[in-house]
């Protein structure tokens, strides 16, 4: 008895592990090169999301630019907005899925920010004009994010999905791809155009 509990977590895990693979996804531009930065999601073709408390996220303030320039969130999810420069920041968002303010503050606010609407939620800075950010906020709880190579991987139990992309500087929303996992690991690939703001220099 004592040895079958011991490789109880061990089986289980072995059991989890053979019913899921994942999705290796690439992300180019209409030039073909690679887009970083690009937020990838997957929600079941079921409709039925499992429930998963949310993760928290944390979004820096460094050198007078928030870092990284995107973080996906779950529905529900906190994110801290700690400053890390050694002047105040003053952030904000006007966007419909959330409004909210920062007043001038050093170090980490009091209390991180809940998401609770899906959507993008550009941050701005009332003192740096230059500083911009985005939270995107989803739904589904297996969501992640394209590395400088333009790539991600995203776990999934078996099941079909609709994969979405989405990118701060999208042109026009995708139509979502649907992805089979089955044991096995499936490719997808997003091709887009993105339309980005001129480069502005911190000072």
């Amino acid at each position: 008895m004592t040895v079958l509990r011991a490789l109880l977590p061990v089986l289980l895990l072995a059991a989890v592990d053979a019913d899921a693979a994942a999705v290796s996804a690439v992300v180019t531009d209409a030039a073909g090169a690679p887009v970083p930065e690009a937020v990838i999601y997957a929600l079941p073709a079921s409709g039925k999301l499992p429930a998963m408390a949310p993760r928290p996220a944390v979004m820096d303030q460094i050198n007078k630019e928030f870092v990284p320039l995107v973080i996906p969130v779950q529905l529900g999810g906190a994110v801290s907005f700690p400053n890390k420069d050694n002047i105040r920041h003053h952030v904000y968002s006007f966007s419909p899925a959330k409004i909210f303010d920062l007043k001038l503050y050093s170090g980490k606010p009091a209390s991180p920010i809940v998401f609770d609407k899906p959507g993008p939620v550009a941050l701005g800075c009332n003192i740096h004009d230059w500083m911009v950010g985005f939270v995107y906020v989803v739904e589904s709880p297996w969501f992640t994010k394209t590395a400088k190579t333009g790539s991600a991987r995203l776990d999934l139990p078996d099941g079909e999905y609709d994969l979405k992309v989405w990118h701060p500087w999208l042109r026009a929303e995708l139509p979502a791809q649907r992805v089979k996992v089955s044991g096995t690991d499936a490719q997808a690939s997003f091709r887009v155009d993105l339309n980005p703001p001129p480069k502005v220099t911190p000072h």
